[in-house]
């Protein structure tokens, strides 16, 4: 843990939550995993009771008011437990609140927000739909303007939550023949007629989070629960893809840091050619990868949680929240697979919980935003950058710092 990065209070519910996973029962994380509790909903209540819920939101509607820094150390924390408890975790109390908080209204936070945070309610996240997730403005799912309700039809994919939310923050078209930025509204759904779980998914890993597809039929919607404008769920989305995946990768950390902890006790005891095999580098190498993996992942996260705080919004914090979760989750796979490597056939059965964790972790690089996507975004602003600092003149034009750099008719590009 970077604690040097922590105040006072930030280590306190650092503390807390590391306190709170060792009251889990091992059982929930079994029954979790072989599907016999579908939503963790005992688990949730505590975490609100505990006030570790929603750590970043203020505290008059029951967070914290922490920054990126303590709620990555406490989602990681969390995530020791196995990603589905950190997904079920971050999904409603930091995705949907984080949308309510920050484009909502007073009401709205005290009716969906609050009760959330306190653990008395469930919300779930609505973007992907069966013909596709990345595709945010494709989407199909309506919702017709009746003057003070809309009517909302269209079905959802792979909804964390599906079983057990109480409430869904859903992404529908109001606007079909606008432009796609102004097509699309982001409307809070209550559970009730017509909000319909259709089918739940038997998943590799990550089970136990009640990940179904939803249909929606000709559900009514009161227009006081648009989150933000009216046309307007763009907005809305772009300030979620910063919690969506800057928390993915924070919670990735804490799944993968149990791999590692395995691994190293067991080839501390593993005994081969007369000596433990952590004195062998074939060994002790893929161990020395994995834990310097976990701390680079860390400063990442760190370091581009200090963006969030600072400049949200800025292209700057677009590229950083696409590389960290692009590079976290990659490597935090490759922690899990040097773990199970230097632990041989043994790790690969469920005498150990490694083969759980490798199961669980193959998720982290599709959702959320698959890796590829995050590849176009940081190309897309890296190049931005690029030309914009040509244009500004404000770096040193390092190509021409070569012997023949102006050498005629050899730079052609055409």
């Amino acid at each position: 843990m970077f604690d040097f990065l922590l105040n006072e209070e930030e280590i306190k519910a650092r503390d807390e939550a590391r306190e709170f996973v060792k009251t889990i029962p091992r059982q929930m994380i079994l029954d979790m995993d072989a599907d016999k509790i579908k939503f963790p909903k005992e688990f949730l209540q505590e975490a609100g009771r505990r006030n570790l819920l929603g750590v970043r939101h203020p505290k008059e509607w029951g967070g914290r008011g922490m920054s990126w820094a303590g709620s990555a150390a406490v989602v990681e924390e969390i995530g020791t437990l196995g990603y589905i408890f950190s997904c079920t975790f971050g999904v409603g109390a930091d995705l949907v609140c984080d949308a309510i908080c920050l484009h909502g209204t007073d009401e709205q936070k005290e009716k969906y927000v609050k009760p959330l945070l306190a653990g008395d309610i469930f919300a779930a996240e609505c973007l992907t739909e069966p013909r596709g997730g990345s595709d945010f403005f494709g989407a199909t799912t309506t919702a017709v303007d009746k003057g003070d309700h809309f009517i909302l039809n269209g079905q959802k994919r792979f909804i964390v939550g599906a079983e057990g939310a109480d409430y869904f923050l859903v992404y529908a078209k109001t606007n079909p023949d606008a432009k796609p930025q102004e097509s699309l509204s982001c409307l809070i759904v209550d559970r009730g007629p017509g909000v319909n779980v259709e089918y739940l998914y038997g998943l590799m890993g990550c089970r136990g989070g009640g990940a179904g597809r939803i249909v929606f039929k000709d559900v009514k919607v009161p227009k006081e629960n648009v989150v933000g404008k009216v046309h307007g769920a763009y907005p809305v989305f772009t300030t979620m893809m910063i919690p969506e995946r800057l928390g993915t990768a924070a919670m990735t950390i804490g799944s993968a840091r149990p791999a590692l902890d395995v691994a190293t006790g067991y080839t501390t005891r593993r005994k081969a050619f007369g000596q433990t095999i952590n004195n062998f580098q074939g060994v002790n190498f893929q161990i020395a990868e994995a834990a310097m993996l976990l701390d680079a992942c860390r400063s990442l996260v760190y370091t581009t949680g200090r963006s969030a705080d600072i400049a949200p919004y800025a292209g700057q914090t677009r590229r950083m929240v696409s590389e960290t979760k692009k590079f976290v989750t990659e490597s935090c796979q490759k922690v899990v697979h040097n773990a199970m490597q230097v632990m041989g056939g043994i790790g690969y059965t469920n005498v150990f919980p490694v083969e759980r964790m490798y199961r669980d972790l193959r998720l982290a690089t599709i959702w959320t935003g698959s890796n590829e996507v995050m590849s176009m975004v940081i190309a897309h602003e890296w190049y931005k950058d690029f030309y914009k600092s040509k244009q500004a003149n404000i770096v040193r034009d390092m190509e021409l710092d070569a012997e023949e750099a102006e050498a005629p008719d050899e730079k052609i590009y055409e």
